[in-house]
């Protein structure tokens, strides 16, 4: 199960050329944001691609929602300034109706230091712009499906006088299951997408969050000190009566770190996933790239909802055991698995033997393919430095196939996140970085 989100308009959304007409938007951005440690990181990463913390624009200047949307990280927020109050207005609306909160506005400031090319004489001593500030706080906008099959995931502040946003899951309703199994199976009855969906709300997603708290809740007891800011915390968390989780309140670990040298990321991620397989004791199942972050304080993991505990027995409990052996047949990384295993590319004993299973040996296997593309994830694309050509990416390619297809498939030398760990520093050290 995942939050995570997905990107189908890529980066067809262009941020304007700057120009003269645009400066007091601008002008603005930087008092309004003047004291965000991620605005100011962000004045230093503009036109590096990928998605970005913050967009501005003002008048005629592209500001449609749902192209802005897709241009934003998850909590990017987006500020639109005009000299016409209508169109202020406007415009909130329909950003307020498309996965937004306004956080700003709409309201006016006028002249102080704003600059605007004038044609003409202004007789109030400075152009009046008219603005407002809109966050992303949705993972697809309002009406749109992603491919992934999961919760309803928004960022909010639990109280209106809370500073910090949180991350918010809860089971999604009804009515929504039933409209996005009707788009993705629209020649099911409608009968047969009720049931389904009733059993979706009523017992699976229930199960699963429910089950996302008590490994964040292990986790934070489990791990070392030094890893627990690098997973969500739970914060508190909602249930039906029936002991099941509805919803969950947790951390948000929000992308914004400095941009890791991808020696460095490979370094972190690994030595994350060793702290998680072996003071945790708990497998994740689902580490693809876009669950995984780069915050302050580095590397970090999310979405622990397909996670178990090393030794855990799923057998003992029906519903569980069929849930997981349809996750191990189904899920993205399963199903690369056995179709690298079939095409000669995976040989080793260690991940063959993991194959439709819950193991460690699936949770590496992934993190050592994902080493060779960290862009693949639009969110990371600014975060991590990553050249294909570049010495260590050639070395963490070449470690990559020895991982995959060892010398000896029945011994490899790569049979846990501390082997892949080991490995990572020894090319550090080969190639003279700390």
């Amino acid at each position: 199960m995942s939050d995570a989100q997905t990107h189908p308009l890529g980066g067809s959304f262009v941020a304007p050329e700057p120009r003269a007409a645009v400066r007091y938007a601008d002008e603005l951005a930087d008092r309004l944001f003047q004291s965000d440690p991620i605005y100011q990181r962000h004045l230093c990463q503009k036109g590096r691609g990928g998605l970005v913390d913050y967009l501005c624009a003002c008048d005629d200047e592209p500001h449609d929602p749902i192209e802005v949307f897709w241009r934003l990280r998850w909590g990017g927020q987006f500020l639109y300034a005009t000299t016409a109050p209508r169109r202020a207005r406007e415009s909130a609306a329909a950003f307020s109706e498309a996965g937004y909160v306004i956080e700003a506005g709409p309201t006016y400031q006028r002249g102080a230091g704003l600059r605007r090319p004038r044609r003409w004489w202004w007789p109030f001593g400075g152009t009046v712009v008219h603005y407002f500030v809109a966050r992303k706080v949705l993972l697809v906008p309002p009406g749109e499906t992603s491919e992934r099959f999961t919760y309803h995931v928004r960022l909010m502040k639990r109280r209106p006088e809370d500073a910090e946003y949180v991350v918010c899951k809860e089971v999604p309703s009804l009515d929504s299951l039933v409209h996005r199994l009707s788009k993705r199976h629209p020649e099911v009855p409608v009968e047969t997408i009720e049931r389904r969906a009733r059993k979706f709300t009523d017992k699976v997603f229930p199960t699963f969050l429910t089950r996302e708290a008590g490994i964040l809740r292990i986790l934070q007891r489990d791990l070392p000190a030094a890893y627990r800011d690098r997973v969500p915390k739970v914060l508190a968390v909602e249930d039906d009566g029936r002991g099941f989780v509805r919803r969950l309140y947790e951390t948000w670990m929000r992308n914004g770190g400095d941009p890791l040298p991808h020696l460095e990321f490979a370094r972190q991620s690994a030595d994350l996933l060793r702290a998680l397989h072996d003071a945790a004791r708990v497998i994740h199942l689902d580490l693809r790239l876009d669950n995984m972050v780069i915050t302050p304080g580095g590397v970090g993991f999310i979405d622990f909802g397909s996670s178990v505990r090393e030794g855990e027995r799923l057998g003992d409990n029906p519903m569980l055991s069929s849930l997981f052996s349809e996750l191990m047949r189904t899920s993205h990384i399963q199903v690369m698995l056995e179709k690298m295993t079939l095409t000669g590319h995976v040989t080793s004993h260690t991940l063959k033997s993991a194959m439709r299973k819950v193991d460690k040996a699936v949770d590496f296997f992934f993190l050592a393919v994902q080493f060779n593309s960290p862009h693949t994830n639009p969110d990371l694309a600014d975060l991590i430095r990553f050249d294909p050509a570049a010495p260590e990416a050639k070395a963490l390619a070449k470690m990559t196939e020895q991982i995959l297809r060892p010398p000896e498939p029945s011994n490899p030398p790569y049979r846990s996140a501390a082997d892949i760990l080991r490995g990572v520093e020894e090319i550090a050290r080969a190639l003279g970085r700390s």
